[in-house]
């Protein structure tokens, strides 16, 4: 059980090492790799049939142009998960490339790397107690953290 981070370039490193640290809470080996569907189609494809016959879910990470996200998805039966990082740089308006795809590929949007982990354990939990478990302690922690803010404020 780990989730296989395929990173766009090495700038969607820090990134990535957020999905992975919170990946670990859960209880969830993480392994990163860096690919390029642009620049490196043919190292994509070998990164996913290197995990293919693992229980793996893939996350991909990329901003600008997502072709990966896609790419990946189109080339796996395993669940894609795309959490491109955010960018000021073009308003936001690099996330489009990653809400549209072509009929018959599928990847997940995800945004926040806590979130995107959070979304790898969920579908990790479906087979494995230990991880559903340490789910739902996440999800108490969060409520609980809303209840202490009030307090707080009051």
């Amino acid at each position: 059980m780990k989730a296989v981070i395929i990173m766009g370039s090495k700038s969607d490193l820090d990134y990535s090492k957020k999905i992975a640290s919170k990946l670990a809470d859960f209880g969830i080996d993480a392994v990163m790799r860096i690919a390029s569907a642009h620049k490196t189609p043919e190292k994509v494809l070998e990164i996913i049939k290197e995990y293919e016959k693992e229980d793996v879910v893939f996350v991909t990470v990329a901003g600008r142009s997502n072709a990966l996200s896609g790419f990946v998805d189109a080339n796996t039966s395993k669940p894609v998960i795309a959490s491109p990082p955010y960018s000021d740089k073009f308003g936001g308006a690099d996330i489009f490339s990653s809400i549209r795809m072509p009929s018959g590929v599928a990847p997940m949007l995800v945004l926040e790397a806590e979130n995107a982990a959070l979304a790898v354990a969920k579908i990790f939990a479906l087979k494995d107690e230990g991880v559903r478990e340490k789910v739902v302690q996440f999800q108490e922690n969060k409520r609980r953290e809303i209840y202490k803010a009030d307090e707080e404020l009051r």
